[in-house]
């Protein structure tokens, strides 16, 4: 029976990336107003009500990426080290994410990111439901920070730092720099951004 469950659950993940991949590769290759969903479903070969199954909107076809991290920054405040600030843990983890190269930091070179971010940031249905992501990250971090309007102010802070720092580097990289080059400056950045919310953060 467990193993029945693990097989269906494997399947299901084999089936929603199927359904993602073949949609970012057309976005890509066409842009995302040229496509439809029931090209997207003919191309990963399932039925537009299985594709809505795993993927409500389109737009969710190519935000799932950032799904994958959504409340990260709530988990992080909820899961850090009592002797750690919340804005010493949120640095402490997007400075990691820069050490990583991850795609969501938008330090990353390489060229399906550097394509991805650009496709979000020039369609805008997707960039609009990318706000109510993060709306509902900033939600969740303020849920964590608690304080009433205090936390809900730093949670708005936070959320947008994280946002122009992501795509500062992404611009520097869209602009022809490699992420090594960038780093740097994106570990600069994210030092004096959150230096001021964690002055901000002992005023409070």
């Amino acid at each position: 029976m467990i193993e029945s469950a693990g097989l269906r659950a494997r399947k299901k993940l084999r089936t929603r990336d199927a359904i993602a991949d073949a949609a970012i590769s057309l976005f890509l290759a066409r842009g995302f107003d040229q496509v439809s969903v029931s090209d997207v479903a003919a191309a990963a070969e399932v039925s537009k009500p299985t594709l809505f199954r795993y993927f409500p909107t389109k737009e969710d076809l190519v935000l799932h990426r950032f799904a994958d991290h959504q409340g990260e920054a709530a988990r992080v405040v909820s899961g850090r080290h009592p002797d750690v600030s919340p804005m010493a843990a949120l640095h402490s983890h997007f400075r990691a994410g820069l050490d990583r190269f991850e795609p969501v930091t938008g330090l990353n070179d390489h060229p399906e990111v550097v394509a991805f971010h650009q496709l979000v940031f020039a369609t805008a249905s997707l960039t609009g439901r990318l706000t109510q992501y993060l709306l509902d990250d900033e939600d969740a971090l303020a849920a964590a920070l608690g304080h009433g309007i205090t936390g809900r102010l730093q949670a708005a802070q936070v959320i947008a730092v994280q946002r122009v720092l992501a795509r500062t580097n992404w611009q520097k990289i869209a602009d022809g720099r490699t992420a090594h080059e960038v780093r740097p400056e994106a570990i600069a950045d994210a030092e004096q951004a959150f230096a001021r919310l964690r002055h901000e953060e002992g005023s409070s």
